[in-house]
């Protein structure tokens, strides 16, 4: 039995040992129960303590990370921004010149557009002009041509085109000469010669001219042909250039009556047309021998550059010809060298080999000297094998 007092009222009693470890049992669990709360709680507090300080260190730390990226970005906002401010800078700067130069451009092309409208404008000018000019000459001509049945029949022929030139000398032939061929000298003469000079003066186109009217015939009917060999002789003699007989003859000849008709294939450079084609004629005739003039002019400029380059041709072929020359000489010096300095490392590749050879004898010699001895050298003298003796002894 075992004696228990009682904590609260003092008083003793006994109990057996299973009440006694009952008890004990009773006491240890609660005592243990409440350590477990308490170490519970303990853990509990430490846990939390951990938790706040782990909380706190990841706050901070998140904050800290927080911050970092903050001003990672805030440098690659400030990177991207001056990057983008030198990307900016650079496209202003790549972007000046090529709207300078876009600029530019636009100026050309308005200048040329403007040119170009002024061209056109000055162009349907001319052409309205010509055009008009062409329509009062279509009914001049029509005009001049429904009049020629009365009114060419009485007036002179040659006094006709005299007229039409004289009108249009000054804005049309300000250099050209326009007169009777007044030479008879050659038996022969024609009506009148046409001749033209460029600014510098030299003659360009030359036109013997022949008027034939039908008033100017006898009843007997003459054509066209009957005047052509006449014609071409008189163009030769005076140093004439073309032909051109103006005629009305053979008035129901549509052949004539069509217009300007070349009568080169019997006689060089020879026309024949109606009085109405007078002036078109020596406009034409004369533009042709224009552009002959500016080809001829060419055709000199070209020979004189084919002269230039034929003297520099002939300077170039006397050179190679001189260098050839020359070099064949060098050439020839230089082969007589080589082969002296291949004859003279011949003849030292001979005396070398011979060198050589003289070497391999000395080597002989040299050993065979070192292989005597006094022994060998007495070996079969008895009378030097005892002075040696002697000077042994």
């Amino acid at each position: 039995m075992s004696e228990i007092t009682c904590p609260h009222c003092t008083k003793a009693f006994k109990v057996d040992q299973a009440g006694y470890a009952a008890i004990l049992s009773q006491v240890k669990n609660k005592e243990f129960d409440k350590e477990i709360h308490q170490r519970l709680e303990l853990e509990q507090e430490k846990y939390n303590s951990e938790l706040n300080l782990a909380k706190a260190t990841t706050e901070r730390e998140v904050a800290e990370s927080i911050a970092e990226k903050e001003r990672d970005i805030l440098a690659l906002e400030s990177k991207v921004n001056s990057m983008e401010l030198e990307k900016k800078l650079a496209i202003k700067e790549a972007l000046e010149p090529v709207k300078k130069e876009i600029n530019t451009l636009q100026s050309q092309v308005d200048l040329a557009e403007s040119e170009r409208i002024i061209k056109e404008k000055s162009l349907v000018d001319k052409y309205k002009t010509q055009i008009e000019d062409r329509d009062n000459e279509i009914q001049r001509l029509s005009n001049f041509k429904a009049k020629l049945s009365t009114k060419m029949v009485g007036e002179s022929l040659e006094l006709h085109c005299e007229n039409e030139f004289d009108m249009l000398r000054s804005a049309a032939f300000p250099n050209a000469q326009f007169g009777k061929d007044n030479d008879a000298s050659t038996g022969s003469k024609g009506d009148y010669i046409f001749r033209d000079m460029d600014h510098n003066g030299t003659e360009f186109i030359s036109i013997m001219f022949e008027m034939k009217n039908e008033s100017d015939t006898t009843k007997t009917k003459k054509k066209n042909e009957d005047f052509l060999k006449e014609l071409d002789k008189d163009r030769r003699e005076k140093n004439c250039e073309y032909a051109v007989l103006v005629s009305l003859l053979e008035s129901d000849n549509d052949l004539y009556n069509n217009g300007i008709v070349d009568k080169s294939h019997k006689y060089p450079k020879m026309y024949v047309i109606r009085p109405q084609f007078f002036i078109p004629m020596i406009t034409l005739l004369k533009n042709a021998a224009l552009k002959s003039l500016e080809v001829r002019n060419e055709l000199e400029l070209i020979k004189e550059q084919n002269i230039d380059i034929t003297n520099f041709e002939n300077d170039l072929n006397e050179f190679k010809s001189s260098f050839d020359k020359s070099y064949q000489w060098a050439s020839d010096r230089f082969k007589d060298a080589i082969k002296q300095i291949d004859k003279s490392i011949k003849a030292l590749q001979d005396t070398r080999e011979k060198l050589l050879k003289s070497d391999d004898h000395l080597g002989i010699a040299n050993r065979k000297v070192d292989d005597i001895t006094i022994k060998k050298l007495t070996r079969n003298n008895a009378t030097m094998k005892s002075k040696f003796d002697e000077l042994e002894d």
